[in-house]
């Protein structure tokens, strides 16, 4: 069974760090490109950052760009979001998505992303 699993949410005051991962069982993460989505209540997901198979490409939505970086272990089957610098407005379940598009590219298009995990919560308050 094909499965995504995130962790690394929780609570965190402004100006702190988190760590998210995104690991994935059932399937070998290698040949897909990975994208980091975030939802709050009454929004549309949005797409954050995302990583291309072999982590040659990567994308940013401009208000996470120099706090966010995306990465990826592939022996360890698994994707990271290092996120810096947490702001209020970064509050929101984070998604990782699955793209099995073959591309040496990765878009942050919902639409394009095959396999949802179920989201880990982060909330940024003091």
């Amino acid at each position: 069974q094909l499965q995504l699993v995130e962790s690394g949410g929780g609570l965190v005051q402004p100006g702190g760090s988190l760590r998210l991962s995104c690991a994935a069982s059932g399937f070998t993460l290698d040949y897909y490109s990975i994208g980091w989505f975030r939802q709050v209540p009454g929004k549309e997901r949005e797409g954050v950052s995302c990583i291309s198979r072999t982590g040659g490409s990567t994308k940013y939505t401009d208000s996470v760009k120099g706090r966010f970086t995306i990465s990826r272990d592939n022996a360890k089957n698994t994707v990271y979001l290092e996120i810096n610098i947490l702001k209020p407005e970064d509050t929101g379940i984070y998604y990782c998505a699955a793209d099995r598009r073959l591309s040496s590219l990765c878009v942050l298009r919902r639409g394009d992303y095959d396999y949802w995990g179920q989201g880990t919560q982060v909330t940024v308050s003091s």
